[in-house]
């Protein structure tokens, strides 16, 4: 397994709408365990394609506390079936945002139907943490960061100071 460089805005990959995965093989299954190595190193709960360059529609999730095992979810082509009409707020990070954060409305409840590392059909009704990490990862494949849902006010402020930190590190 290898880490792989994490794209930060306002790299314009990031905003790339990520193509389907035609079929779930070894350089598929190989991409999701370096996705999942960088996630963790990172350290981040979750990562999607576009992050690493890769404008496939893939993405890793793990929401293991501290001090649990591992639960790492390997989603490809994923798709909301299904979204709730109550919505719920959470404070959202990202590792192409590195150290900003901000409350996002999303829906509360979503059901994803996605293809597991084997290529199975899977689907999960997700709430909470889960709801808003797969939402927030499948926005990536869209070309969607968090801060696109918050002002322009804000995102321009947190842009800017993104691209001043970039230009500092040269």
């Amino acid at each position: 397994m290898a880490t792989l460089p994490i794209l930060v805005a306002p790299d314009p990959r990031l905003k790339l709408k990520a193509q389907p995965v035609e079929r779930v093989d070894e350089t598929v299954r190989t991409l999701l365990d370096d996705m999942l190595e960088t996630m963790y190193a990172a350290p981040g709960i979750g990562l999607a394609a576009p992050q690493v360059g890769v404008a496939q529609r893939i993405l890793v999730l793990d929401l293991a506390r501290e001090g649990e095992p591992r639960q790492p979810m390997k989603v490809v082509n994923p798709e909301i079936v299904w979204a709730s009409d109550d919505d719920a707020e959470h404070n959202e990070g990202c590792l192409s945002v590195p150290e900003h954060y901000a409350d996002v409305v999303r829906p509360a409840e979503v059901k994803v139907r996605y293809l597991d590392e084997t290529g199975a059909r899977r689907e999960v009704h997700a709430t909470g943490l889960l709801a808003t990490c797969l939402q927030h990862e499948m926005d990536h494949l869209d070309g969607i960061l968090f801060i696109d849902h918050i002002s322009a006010l804000r995102r321009n402020m947190i842009l800017r100071k993104l691209l001043k930190a970039k230009r500092a590190t040269g």
